[in-house]
């Protein structure tokens, strides 16, 4: 099995927000979804522009970089055999959320 990470920028959501309990609801049933199917490893979304960056030297400053055009919303993480299946559970998690997701394979950890 490979790991992938599907995520959407910060902004993408845009809906009228008295929709926002449906919305809501359309996304945790694709979490329950996915739960059940045993390819659901982790998610959430983030505070908006809520980073820190940790320099190799330590030192801490407030992020994202300035020239980052976009900042990440959120993400799921899943785990499945082929890309094929993460584009289709990314297909749910776009129609659910209203927005379009980006998914990307997550390198495999070389100790596992």
């Amino acid at each position: 099995m490979t790991r992938y990470l599907i995520s959407f920028d910060d902004g993408a959501m845009t809906f009228p927000e008295e929709e926002l309990p449906e919305v809501a609801e359309a996304s945790h049933e694709v979490v329950r979804k996915a739960q059940d199917a045993g390819v659901w490893v982790f998610g959430g979304g983030l505070e908006r522009q809520q980073a820190s960056v940790v320099a190799t030297d330590g030192t801490v400053t407030n992020g994202p970089y300035p020239e980052t055009k976009a900042v990440l919303g959120g993400f799921s993480i899943i785990d499945v055999s082929t890309r094929e299946d993460a584009l289709e559970w990314a297909a749910k998690i776009a129609a659910a959320c209203r927005c379009a997701q980006e998914v990307r394979e997550i390198m495999a950890d070389p100790t596992a």
